[in-house]
Order: C-alpha cells, then structure tokens, then sequence
C-alpha cells in the first residue's frame, strides 16, 4: 500500500522559511517522479513543483520559482520542499503526490498523494 506522510508545516511570518518532508512507502520511491501540490480553500489542487526519479530534472510553477527548492533521498525514501520568502499567497494545504512515470512532468496529475501539511504564512 502507497503511503506518504507530509510533516513540517506550521504557522510563519511573511519572509519566513519552512521546510516540509514527505516519507514514502509502499512502493520503488526511486522509480518514479515525486511532486508536492497544494490547495487554497475552496479551490482545486494546485501543482506546485516535480522532481524526477533520480533527481536529476525539478520544475515549479512560476509564483514560487527562486523560492521554493524540492529535492529528494532516495535512500531513505524521503522528499523535501524548502519554502523561502514566504509570502501570504503561499498559505495552503501542501500535499506530496506520487507521478505515474520516473520522468518529471508539470502536471496536476497524480497517483496517490498524502494527508497534507498545513502551511499558514501570517503577521
């Protein structure tokens, strides 16, 4: 069974970091692409950034380009997502999301993906 867990949102100050994990199991994780999404109150799940399987390939979507940085441990199964230069906007439920293939795709689309985190970017 698939299972990724998110942890290390929290509340933050505009400006501020986070750094968010997500421990895989269940599956090759080295296998395949890895991507956090995440999703604003009453809005649909928003891609946030891939990385491939061997971590070679990452993209982001172009609001958090140069502030956001994912990468991933394929020995311990685990991918990150360090948030820099918060800003309000970024408040949201951030979810890590298996890709159907090892490549890196921008895409919304996913097979399985976790509970989420919540990230919460206030004064």
């Amino acid at each position: 069974e698939v299972q990724l867990v998110e942890s290390g949102g929290g509340l933050v100050q505009p400006g501020g970091s986070l750094r968010l994990s997500c421990a895989a199991s269940g599956f090759s994780f080295s296998s395949y692409a890895m991507s956090w999404v995440r999703q604003f109150p009453g809005k649909k799940p928003e891609w946030v950034s891939v990385i491939s399987a061997g971590g070679e390939s990452t993209f982001y979507v172009d609001s958090v380009k140069g502030r956001f940085a994912i990468s991933r441990d394929n020995a311990k199964n685990t991918l990150d997502l360090q948030l820099n230069s918060l800003k309000t906007e970024d408040t949201a439920m951030y979810y890590c999301a298996k890709q159907f293939v090892a490549t890196a795709y921008r895409t919304n689309t996913y097979t399985h993906r976790g509970q989420g985190t919540q990230v919460t970017v206030s004064s």
